[in-house]
């Protein structure tokens, strides 16, 4: 499959990863957000400490795409900070909707979701576990 194909190998790659799936025991915060569309749900556990992340767990009920951006934020949201992530939130939406000019450098992986901006009904699959992080960072 080609990286222009909505479900290229790098989505089937992200979301088989499953990073950062499960819960926290000690979390700061808890965040569950649901698409009443298509009924993904994705749950994000958080651990906050001097405004960055420390640990984060999630879990999803969705499709290959909400798997996938839920992995990558698995694998990168912590070290990060508050502040940080929620810009990030809005440079994904603003990508996704062909607004910007790009994704931080930081997160190369999110490259990945280029072909969903030709399809505006899936990307609420791919910005749902963003917005299941920054309800849970509100919290903090």
């Amino acid at each position: 499959m080609t990286a222009t194909r909505l479900y290229h190998q790098a989505i089937l790659d992200a979301a088989s990863a499953r990073t950062g799936e499960g819960a926290l025991q000690c979390a700061d915060a808890r965040a569950t957000v649901d698409n009443s569309l298509c009924g993904d749900r994705v749950r994000v556990d958080v651990a906050v400490s001097r405004g960055r992340v420390e640990r984060i767990a999630h879990e999803v009920r969705g499709c290959l795409l909400c798997e996938a951006a839920a992995s990558v934020i698995g694998a990168r949201a912590p070290g990060e900070s508050v502040e940080e992530l929620v810009a990030l939130r809005q440079a994904l939406r603003a990508f996704l909707s062909n607004d910007s000019l790009g994704l931080p450098k930081r997160w190369p992986a999110l490259e990945m979701f280029a072909p969903v901006a030709r399809h505006k009904s899936r990307h609420d699959c791919v910005m749902l576990p963003f917005d299941a992080l920054v309800k849970a960072l509100e919290q903090c």
